[in-house]
Parts: C-alpha cells; sequence; structure tokens
C-alpha cells in the first residue's frame, strides 16, 4: 500500500480527525469529572459541554476551520474549503429528525408498534421489545434511517431507559439498536446513508439491494433481536406498559405530517426543497400547536452539527483511506470496511471507495456490506446513530450513568457478529 504524501491540510485534517475520534470515547470521564465542580458554575458548564458527544466533531472542524485560516494568513481558503463541501446529509436529518419526532408521527408510530404487539403470542414486554428493534428497524428502509432511529429512540427512552434497567441489558439494547437500523434500511436504495452514496454511480436499484442486501438485514434484525431476548428474559418484564394517551389526534393530521415526511424523503437530495417543506412543516406545528408538544429542535441541531462536523474533518482523510481500501482483496475489503466503519463515518466510506475506479462488483458488494455491517459499533461509524444516541442520553438511565462509547462497543458487537454471519458467512 502507498500512502501519497499528504498535504499541509491533509495532515491537520488526519490528526484533528484522530482527537475527535480520541475525544468521543471520553465524553463519559467528562460528564463524571464535571460534578467536581460547583453546579451552574463556568467549569462545570464548559466541561460538560465538552461532555456532549454531539458537539465532537463540529467542535474540532471548528478548530480545523481556525487553523486553516492561520496557516494562510487569510480566510479565503477556509471559506473555500467549506464551500465544497456537501452538507446536504447533515441538513436533511435535521430535518427528518425534528419532523419523524412531532407528536402526531410518533403517536402513529406507537399505535402501530403496539397493534403489532399484540398480536404476537409472548408477553407485553417481550412483544413490544421484539416489534421495536426486530421489525422497528426495517421500517427504516422507507422512512429512511435517520426518521426510524428518532421513533424508535424516542419509545424506548419512554418504555425502557426510563426503568431501573441494569447497565448490561441497557447497553446490550442500545447495541442492538444502532446495528439493527444500520441493516435494516438496506431494503431499499435510498434509505441508508453508505448505499445512497453509491447506489447511483453503480446502477444499484430496488430488486438488486433486496437479492443482495435486503433479505440478510431482515434476518439480522429478527434474529439478534430474539438471541438478546433469550439472555435478558427477566429485564423484559421491567419495560413500563405502553401508556394511554390523552386525547386524540385528528387522522388528517397525521396523514399531513407523514405526506410532509414522505415529501422530504423524495426531495433528500434536493436541499432547498426539502428545507422548504421543513419551514411549512414548521408553520403547521405552529397553526395546529393544541394537538402538538415542543419540536426537539436542540436535539436535530445538535446532530445537524455532529454530522457536519464529521464531513468537515472526514472529507480530508481520502489520502490514507482510498490506497487502503484499495490494496484489499474481497474478504480484507469486508472485514476491513466493517472495521473502519467504527472510526470513518460509512457513508464516507463507501463514497471513498466509489472513487476507485477498479472495483469488481463483489469488491463493490463486500465494501457495502461491510459498511453497514459495522453502522453499529460506535456513534460516528452510522450518519443515524447521534440521533439515536442524542434522544437516549436524556433518558434516566443515561443522565444517571453517562454513555460510555466503549461499553456500547461491548454491546453492538453480538448483534455485529450476527450481522457478518448473515452479510459475508452465509
Amino acid at each position: 500500500m502507498n500512502i501519497p504524501t499528504p498535504t499541509l491540510m491533509e495532515a491537520t485534517g488526519a490528526i484533528l480527525f484522530a482527537l475527535a475520534v480520541l475525544h468521543t470515547f471520553f465524553v463519559g470521564k467528562f460528564h463524571d469529572w464535571a460534578h467536581n465542580f460547583p453546579h451552574g458554575s463556568l467549569r462545570q458548564n464548559l466541561i460538560e459541554f465538552l461532555a456532549e458527544t454531539e458537539i465532537v466533531f463540529g467542535m474540532w472542524a471548528a478548530l480545523l476551520f481556525l487553523i486553516i485560516i492561520g496557516q494562510n494568513q487569510s480566510v479565503t481558503p477556509a471559506s473555500k474549503y467549506i464551500d465544497s463541501l456537501n452538507f446536504t446529509e447533515a441538513k436533511f436529518v435535521l430535518a427528518i429528525m425534528v419532523m419523524a419526532a412531532s407528536k402526531p408521527v410518533l403517536r402513529a408510530a406507537e399505535q402501530l408498534i403496539n397493534g403489532l404487539a399484540r398480536l404476537l403470542p409472548l408477553p407485553s414486554g417481550a412483544a413490544f421489545y421484539f416489534v421495536a428493534l426486530g421489525i422497528g428497524p426495517v421500517l427504516g428502509s422507507f422512512i429512511t434511517e435517520p426518521a426510524a432511529m428518532t421513533l424508535i429512540a424516542l419509545i424506548l427512552r419512554q418504555r425502557l431507559y426510563s426503568r431501573d434497567v441494569s447497565k448490561t441489558f441497557a447497553y446490550a439494547t442500545l447495541g442492538l439498536l444502532l446495528v439493527n437500523v444500520s441493516v435494516g434500511g438496506v431494503l431499499t436504495h435510498f434509505a441508508a446513508p453508505p448505499v445512497l452514496m453509491v447506489a447511483g454511480k453503480w446502477n444499484w436499484g430496488l430488486s438488486y439491494m433486496f437479492m443482495h442486501f435486503g433479505w440478510r438485514g431482515l434476518l439480522t434484525t429478527i434474529t439478534g433481536t430474539i438471541i438478546v431476548m433469550a439472555l435478558f428474559t427477566r429485564e423484559l418484564k421491567k419495560i413500563a406498559p405502553a401508556e394511554e394517551r390523552k386525547g386524540t389526534i385528528p387522522v388528517w393530521l397525521t396523514l399531513m405530517h407523514l405526506a410532509l415526511i414522505g415529501l422530504t424523503v423524495v426531495f433528500a437530495h434536493h436541499e432547498n426543497i426539502f428545507f422548504g417543506i421543513f419551514m411549512i412543516f414548521l408553520g403547521l406545528t405552529v397553526a395546529t400547536k393544541e394537538y402538538q408538544e415542543p419540536l426537539k429542535l436542540r436535539e436535530g441541531l445538535l446532530v445537524g452539527f455532529f454530522l457536519a462536523g464529521l464531513v468537515t474533518l472526514g472529507s480530508l482523510q481520502a489520502f490514507w483511506l482510498k490506497p487502503l481500501l484499495e490494496s484489499l482483496d474481497v474478504n480484507q475489503l469486508y472485514f476491513g470496511a466493517t472495521g473502519l466503519t467504527a472510526i470513518t463515518d460509512n457513508a464516507a466510506l463507501t463514497y471513498l471507495g466509489s472513487l476507485s475506479p477498479g472495483l469488481s462488483e463483489q469488491m463493490k458488494i463486500a465494501l457495502v456490506a461491510g459498511a453497514v455491517t459495522g453502522g453499529g459499533l460506535t456513534v460516528i461509524a452510522n450518519a443515524p446513530n447521534p440521533a439515536g444516541v442524542g434522544i437516549l442520553r436524556h433518558s434516566k438511565f443515561f443522565q444517571e450513568n453517562g454513555l460510555s462509547p466503549l461499553f456500547l462497543l461491548l454491546g453492538a458487537t453480538g448483534p455485529t457478529l450476527v450481522a457478518i454471519l448473515f452479510f459475508w458467512v452465509l
């Protein structure tokens, strides 16, 4: 493997990217450290800021911007670099996350999950868990992964993470959620970020996706969920029962919300259009505020900031990542992509792979399969992960214990092995 000598900006970007990845593994430590200072003090607030997972890449990306200005003694090169990047995905995740977390949509998702759970011959907690984590992530193939992640995370926060669950079960569920959402979006060619990056260029359509990826993703989500359920039978009894919701939401309003989400998905690659749709959605929520709850704007903005930072730093990693991918055989590429996804967003990984003209069809499949297989190992591995983690961080469990990237990695290892079984071994 011959890695070219990086430019000064590439070298700076690689160093800051490594520091940002390292930072994600210490957010729990920062959270604990903050408690050593007086509540509300400047030092506590600054350290709590460093403990926010969603600000990590944005903060280091801002530092990159300042360093480029310093290196060139001019703001022009830094501005040109930012202008050359594509932040459409970050903006899309912001919009879809806020829309999917609205009260009418969330209520409809709850009713769907509870209705399906009642059809299963299982105790209520186990039935809910199976539907939410075994079937729910597959919705991501149709409403996009960020929307599915948002809905499932909000429901889990209310019914599971608000209870006194064990740390083992909490992280096993979190790991299962991230892995299942990553592989659950591959039934179609427009929902999973790593597939979106290459589907058009490689002419992958619906039938191709289902034949090569879709059935594997479906079996992975169901099998992984059943295994976790078998290991934590007692914990499933702690899941809160479905709440009786007061007041009804007009059907027409729910349908309008779903229609706006659908239009946002259709125009996912046209930011000016879907942001206009988002503005219409915001106006609708103001006009129908008696049927609404406060929108998750803060959470959406934080996740968008995270992804924008990831794009800013990740775009400078091509000098070492592209030759690394080209030096691997099919098996090495699959397992290499699975591992690299943990430290580089899987959409960025497949995008860089698509720049290599010599990839065979088998190599292309290996790259995408590895990217989605490893999509649950870390917060940065898959674009929807920050959305789910950002929501769950405000649950009772994670507010009391913080969020450990190491425990997340351990929790996701089992479901990832299941994904390897279906995506590569079989």
